[in-house]
C-alpha cells in the first residue's frame, strides 16, 4: 500500500485519530508495538486560525512518529484550507480529513460526519485543500448520515476524483454513534467498487487479532485502522501483525507485562510533559482499561483511577502485580465501549 509516494507494506496498522488520546506518547507506544502509521489528535480549523497555542501543540511532531498525518476538520471551506496550509509546515507525511467524527459539538456546526449532509461542500472542500497544498491528502469518513442515507459509495467517488490518495471508513453511520455493530460488508463494497482505485482502509470494532483477520477477509481492504482497540492495549498492533503474518496467536500477557508496558508509556508520557499531575490525568484513560476481566478488582482499579501522585500509582501497581501477576489477561471479549 502506498499513500502518495510513501511505502507502508503490505496490509499496513494505522492508528486512528482520537481526541485527547493520540497525544506523543500514545503514538510512541502504538509504534513501539507495531503500529505502522500514527495520527495527530484531530484538530480544530477554527482554533488553527485564531492560533490558539493548544491546538498548535497537538501538530508538533516528532522523528519517531513517522509517517504520521495531522488531521484537521471543520465546516467552513476558507478555514479549512487555511489549516491545512498551516498543517503542512508543521511536515506530516500526509495531511487527513475529518468528516468521520459523530460528537455532538462538532457535527452540530457541521464538522466531522455533518459534512455527510452536504456531499457538494465535501468535494469542494475536499477539492480546494488538495490544490492548497502539496503533501497527499487523505480522508476518513463513515458509512452516512444514517440507514436511510448509505452514502459512501457516492463519498468515496467524489472524494477520489477530486485527488484524495486513501480512504479511511469507520463501518457506522454518524447516527450509530459507537453502538450496534461495525458493517464491514458495506466497506468491502468500497473496495469492490470497480471506480475505486485509491487505498481504502477499514475502522470498526477491531477488538484482537482474530477480528481484525476476520475483517480483512471480508472486506479485502488495504489497510486496517484501530483506534479503542488500542487504548490500555497499545501492544494489540504486535498481536493483530503477528497473527496476519503466521497465523499464530501470540499469548495473551500476563499483568506483570502489561504493568511493566504500562510503567513504560507512563514514563514516557511523565518525560515528555514534566509534571506528575498532567501524566497521571492522561494515564487514567487506559488505566480503566488495561485489566479486563480480572477477578475482585473493582476496588484496586478504584484505587488506581483515584491515585493523585506518581509514587501512589507505582504503590498501586505494585499491589495489582502481587494478587495478579501471573494471571494471564484475556482480551478475547473486551468490549470497546
Amino acid at each position: 500500500m502506498k499513500i502518495g509516494s510513501i511505502e507502508l507494506g503490505e496490509t499496513p496498522l494505522f492508528l486512528s485519530p482520537m481526541e485527547e488520546v493520540t497525544y506523543k506518547s500514545f503514538r510512541n507506544i502504538c509504534k513501539r508495538y507495531g503500529a505502522d502509521v500514527v495520527c495527530t489528535e484531530f484538530v480544530s480549523s477554527e482554533a488553527l486560525i485564531r492560533d490558539v497555542e493548544k491546538t498548535k501543540q497537538k501538530m508538533r511532531l516528532y522523528p519517531e512518529d513517522r509517517p504520521v498525518a495531522i488531521q484537521v476538520y471543520g465546516s467552513n471551506i476558507d478555514s479549512m484550507v487555511s489549516a491545512a496550509k498551516a498543517a503542512e509546515e508543521f511536515q506530516p507525511d500526509y495531511i487527513d480529513i475529518n468528516y468521520g467524527c459523530p460528537m455532538k459539538k462538532i457535527v452540530n456546526k457541521g464538522g466531522g460526519a455533518g459534512m455527510l449532509q452536504d456531499l457538494d461542500k465535501m468535494q469542494k472542500m475536499t477539492a480546494e485543500i488538495v490544490k492548497a497544498v502539496s503533501l497527499p491528502v487523505t480522508a476518513k469518513t463513515r458509512l452516512g448520515w444514517d440507514q436511510d442515507s448509505i452514502s459512501i459509495q457516492e463519498v468515496a467517488e467524489r472524494l477520489q476524483d477530486v485527488g484524495i490518495q486513501a480512504l479511511a471508513i469507520h463501518g457506522r453511520t454518524r447516527k450509530q454513534l459507537y453502538t450496534g455493530e461495525a458493517d464491514w460488508s458495506k466497506i468491502a463494497a468500497v473496495k469492490n467498487n470497480p471506480r475505486i482505485h485509491i487505498p481504502i482502509i477499514g475502522n470498526g470494532d477491531i477488538n484482537g487479532a482474530e477480528k481484525a483477520k476476520q475483517c480483512l477477509d471480508e472486506s479485502g481492504v488495504d489497510g486496517l485502522m484501530i483506534g479503542r482497540g488500542a487504548i490500555g492495549r497499545p501492544w494489540i498492533f504486535n498481536e493483530i501483525k503477528h497473527y496476519l503474518q503466521t497465523g499464530e496467536l501470540l499469548p495473551p500477557p500476563t499483568v506483570t507485562e502489561i504493568i511493566q508496558r504500562t510503567r513504560e508509556f507512563m514514563q514516557m508520557t511523565l518525560d515528555w510533559k514534566g509534571h506528575e499531575r498532567p501524566t497521571i490525568l492522561m494515564m487514567r484513560r487506559h488505566f480503566a482499561k488495561s485489566f479486563p476481566g480480572l477477578q475482585d478488582f473493582r476496588p484496586l482499579r478504584i484505587k488506581l483511577l483515584q491515585a493523585a501522585e506518581m509514587d501512589a500509582v507505582q504503590q498501586i501497581l505494585d499491589e495489582i502485580i502481587e494478587h495478579y501477576g501471573e494471571v494471564r489477561v484475556d482480551y478475547t471479549n473486551v468490549s470497546l465501549k
